[in-house]
Order: structure tokens, then C-alpha cells, then sequence
């Protein structure tokens, strides 16, 4: 080969790799960036169903890859976590995480808040809080933090009253309808519901089972600080593929996608 075409051969492998490196570098900076994969744990609704909405519809275009692992309950979830069979994972609220790393003796930590999914008090007799008769029973979830925020919603509204920061029924101070009181498994309140008068339920549940909004006798406000939060490991904080499902969780796109799926049911984060 003469030296012209050693020269001619050298310019056209060069242009065929500056063709070849912009091809790669084609579309979103993020999808250039190839973040990889992400084990995301959830609880089915809502949290499931908005990671699902962020993995078909945004994750691709901002490189990431979504892999959800869904939960039944509320324990597992975090164990799950903290073993690294997951990476991060979508269900529970800040009071939820705090007294889980306590007992756990972990430090799992908040990416920020997602969504409120409203815990509500449910009925399939009464039609008001009004109405419900002296005596009647009600069931209450028994985790720690759930079981505490339910007492104060019934005591926002006047129906009980309670110490100023109640863990269970214990704490109760006032009771003047004598209301029964049923601690039972988070998971289980929908189907208490048959058997109680009333039942305080987290919407990742009522969802689950299919509860409407009409049946809901008293709810919580927006104004909730039991807002659903990102969770992960301390190590994985500043994670890029944290960060971008973060970022995509609280997106305009991701608010609309709950706000017209849950009509109000589930409030996106401000």
C-alpha cells in the first residue's frame, strides 16, 4: 500500500468513527449516559402502579432501566432494602422509615416525599361520622406509626381524644361514644371492614382492594406530613440512578399521571 492510500485509508476510518460515536450520541444527554438498572420495591397501589408509569413511559428516554419488585405488606419491603436484593424502594412515609430504623437498628434514608396517598376512615353502614352510633366498632392499623397517625385523625375530628403523640389505643383520653377499638395488620383492614362498623385504612390497601371514595367518612388533608417517600441505603444517597428516579417520580409528567389515575385519592408532592 502506497502512502496516499495509507493517508486515504486513514481518513476514511476516522470519519467512520466520528459517524459512529455520533450515532451513540444521539437522542437525550441522558440516554447517552446509560445509568443502568435500578430493583425498585413497592407496595402494589399506588406506588407500583406510578413506578410503572415512570418505567414505560420516561425511564428509557433518561437511560435507566426499572426493575419493580412488589410487596404485600409492610415489612418486608425494608428488609428487603437493607439486605440489597432492592436498591431503593416506594410505600411508606417518613414517620414509617424513622421508626423502622430504630428498631432495626439501620439507616435507611429519604430521597424526599412523592406522593399522600390520604388514610381514611371507611364505612359500608354509615354514611357520617355522625351517624356512627355510640358502641361501634372500629378497626385500626397496628403498626406503630399507622396506628398513631389514625388516632389523630379521629381525634381531628373530635371523635376521640388522645395524648399528644399516641402509639395506640392505650393513649386514648376521651372516648364519649365508646367506640371499640380492633388493632389488626394493615393488609387486613379491607376485609375488616365486613366485620366492623368503620375502619381506618391506608389507601395503598383500600386501593388494593378496590375501596371508593364513597365509602370514605373522614380523610386526612393535604396538609399531611405523611407524605410517601423514596427510600434507599445511605450509600446509594447520591446514586445518578437515585437521583434521575427521583427526578422523574416528581416530574410534571408523573403528576399528571396521578393526578387523573386517582381523581384526589393520591396527591402528588408539592
Amino acid at each position: 500500500m502506497n502512502r496516499l492510500t495509507k493517508t486515504l485509508a486513514g481518513l476514511a476510518a476516522a470519519a467512520t468513527a466520528i459517524a459512529l460515536a455520533g450515532c451513540a450520541g444521539g437522542g437525550s444527554d441522558d440516554a447517552g449516559e446509560g445509568l443502568g438498572t435500578l430493583k425498585v420495591g413497592a407496595t402494589a397501589v399506588p406506588a407500583g402502579e406510578i413506578l410503572a408509569f415512570v418505567r414505560d413511559e420516561l425511564a428509557a428516554d433518561a437511560g435507566l432501566t426499572l426493575e419493580i419488585q412488589e410487596y404485600t405488606d409492610y415489612n418486608t419491603p425494608d428488609q428487603a432494602l437493607s439486605q440489597g436484593a432492592n436498591d431503593a424502594n416506594l410505600f411508606q412515609h417518613g414517620p414509617f422509615l424513622e421508626e423502622y430504623n430504630e428498631n432495626a437498628g439501620d439507616d435507611l434514608v429519604s430521597i424526599g416525599e412523592i406522593y399522600l396517598p390520604p388514610l381514611a376512615l371507611y364505612s359500608e353502614g354509615f354514611d357520617d361520622i355522625e351517624s356512627l352510633p355510640e358502641g361501634a366498632t372500629i378497626a385500626l392499623p397496628n403498626d406503630p406509626s399507622n396506628e398513631s397517625r389514625a388516632l389523630l385523625l379521629l381525634a381531628s375530628a373530635g371523635l376521640i381524644e388522645t395524648t399528644e403523640a399516641p402509639t395506640t389505643i392505650t393513649d386514648i383520653t376521651a372516648n364519649p361514644k365508646k367506640f371499640e377499638f380492633t388493632e389488626i395488620d394493615a393488609a387486613s383492614l379491607p376485609t375488616a371492614l365486613k366485620q366492623q362498623d368503620a375502619a381506618i385504612v391506608n389507601f395503598n390497601y383500600a386501593g388494593a382492594a378496590g375501596l371508593s371514595s364513597d365509602l370514605q367518612i373522614l380523610t386526612e388533608g393535604d396538609d399531611s406530613e405523611y407524605f410517601n417517600i423514596l427510600a434507599t441505603r445511605a450509600e446509594l444517597e447520591d446514586d445518578p440512578r437515585i437521583q434521575k428516579l427521583y427526578e422523574l417520580l416528581t416530574s410534571d409528567e408523573t403528576k399528571q399521571f396521578i393526578e387523573e389515575k386517582y381523581a384526589g385519592l393520591v396527591i402528588p408532592a408539592p
